[in-house]
């Protein structure tokens, strides 16, 4: 959710449930979790339940793993003074947050998400607490009425007083309506299967093909919106006349990426034909239909930004960050040396440098490394990166988000991002980064952490996504067999080579380490 701004309460509800998570030992937080931290928080999503006639006995009953009541309440207390360590979202709690972010995108770009709003994204996705909802009466238009009581905030048009009563449509129009509407549904459906099996066989991406299967049900849900029955009455294939029509270049296919890339454009347009003749169906249609086109364009995106970021790195497996107070005979040695070995990705990282000694200093590198064939990237500064020809900008949690950082780099460049839990993993994918930073795997001299992601959440991510990841924090030739045991197929390192007696040495053996030469 770090692109959409959240409400007080709204953060104070997720850092509940992060800690009702943490509390009962859960692998992952799931929408139970929320729903609980929700109630729990007296918000106004609990306002909503509360006037649905919801009490705390149904809330138990209704999901009892959080039964013990007594317990509950000394967490709420507990949360509100401790903090706990990150459980990960997993796959249906994010799906939720993205729904409430794409709601109150439907309201306005000055709208907060609130707990009403994620409330009601709970009515949306098909998790097992949609169910419970719906057997407390609270269903999407219900609860969206409700959400937009509280906040103030619709997506509605307001009202100017004008009654218009346009005539019925004759029912040939109604037959060629359900037949465009079936026709399109039918691409769109078909195009995200192709995109599933490409994401799953050949990426062998979890992340994104969860992603993908949530579109096809999103879609899946909208067209529920519309009477199957009379899309299949309204069927007419064997009269259609586009079914010769094909151009050349739609027959031909140079690559799986080439497969992928045109039924993304499939499903986008046919999303898009959708929404617009939906709109002489059901206006709830026609906006579902929009929210999948929305989310095509982001699964595009992280799709095939995968793919390029895997083809640009997949001869990088080793990463060298080159800090002048690491290197006791001076950075020159150190990367001319691991030049030498091999290195094909360096990162200037420089925290007390002077501008203009930084910008001198990173152009010498620049130069170095493009005689060398090898990548250069800049830390946390993009302008730096523009103004010396970087090769790309690596930032962290704290510094300018990814969209942000491309603005000032350019599209072409890459930019990376660190991550310390698989929730900030998936966000990255979601939001662009070419490649993301995989740690602190252990305890560092070069920056200090208030606690290690370790060696489990390099097994995460290795486990569900492909996005190049640079396990970073700590790996040195003693323990990155740990690391490569883990999962890990990339690394980052400072230490491990420029505070090496022998930098060259160093990263051959790191690189052969990493090659299982």
């Amino acid at each position: 959710m770090h692109n959409t701004q959240l409400t007080e309460g709204a953060r104070r509800v997720l850092r509940l449930a992060e800690f009702l998570g943490h509390t009962t030992h859960s692998h992952e937080l799931e929408p139970a979790h929320l729903f609980w931290a929700i109630w729990l928080d007296e918000s106004r999503g609990a306002e909503i339940l509360k006037a649905h006639g919801v009490k705390q006995e149904d809330m138990a009953a209704a999901v009892p793993q959080f039964a013990e009541l007594q317990v509950i309440s000394i967490l709420r207390g507990g949360a509100e003074s401790a903090e706990p360590e990150s459980v990960p979202f997993g796959a249906e709690l994010q799906a939720v947050l993205d729904e409430a972010r794409q709601q109150v995108a439907s309201i306005g770009r000055h709208v907060e998400v609130g707990t009403e709003h994620l409330l009601l994204a709970m009515t949306i996705v098909d998790t097992p607490i949609r169910e419970v909802l719906t057997e407390f009466g609270l269903g999407v238009d219900s609860t969206r009425q409700q959400s937009e009581r509280h906040s103030g905030a619709t997506s509605e048009p307001i009202d100017a007083g004008v009654r218009l009563n346009p005539a019925t449509a004759p029912a040939t129009d109604r037959a060629d309506l359900y037949r465009i509407l079936d026709a399109s549904a039918n691409r769109a459906r078909e195009g995200l299967r192709v995109i599933e099996d490409y994401v799953r066989f050949a990426l062998n991406d979890r992340h994104l093909a969860e992603r993908t299967k949530e579109c096809r049900h999103r879609l899946a849900e909208a067209l529920g919106l519309i009477p199957s029955t009379s899309l299949l009455a309204s069927r007419d294939t064997r009269g259609d006349v586009g079914t010769t029509i094909h151009s050349r270049r739609e027959l031909h296919r140079n690559s799986l990426t080439d497969v992928v890339r045109a039924d993304f454009k499939r499903v986008q347009e046919a999303c898009r034909a959708l929404e617009e003749y939906g709109k002489a169906e059901s206006i709830e249609f026609s906006r579902a239909a929009g929210q999948v086109r929305y989310s095509a364009y982001t699964l595009e995106r992280a799709v095939l930004t995968t793919v390029a970021s895997l083809d640009r790195l997949g001869e990088c497996p080793l990463y060298l960050i080159l800090t002048e107070s690491l290197c006791p005979r001076g950075s020159g040695p150190v990367l001319r040396g691991a030049l030498a070995a091999g290195v094909r990705v360096v990162q200037v990282r420089e925290k007390t440098m002077r501008d203009r000694e930084l910008l001198a200093h990173a152009r010498r590198v620049r130069e170095w490394t493009a005689d060398a064939g090898c990548l250069m990237i800049m830390n946390d500064r993009p302008d730096l990166a523009a103004l010396v020809g970087a090769d790309g900008v690596h930032v962290g949690q704290e510094e300018l988000p990814v969209a942000e950082a491309r603005r000032i780099v350019g599209p072409d460049r890459l930019v990376g991002l660190s991550t310390h839990d698989l929730a900030q993993a998936r966000e990255a994918v979601l939001d662009g980064a070419d490649y993301i930073g995989v740690g602190p795997v252990f305890s560092t001299t070069t920056k200090n952490f208030q606690s290690l992601a370790g060696l489990d959440y390099v097994r995460q991510v290795s486990g569900e996504i492909e996005l190049p990841g640079y396990c970073i924090g700590g790996i040195h030739l003693d323990n990155i067999d740990q690391v490569i045991a883990a999962g890990g197929r990339r690394v980052a390192v400072s230490s491990a080579i420029c505070s090496a007696d022998d930098p060259e040495g160093a990263t051959h053996e790191l690189l052969r380490k990493l090659r299982r030469e």
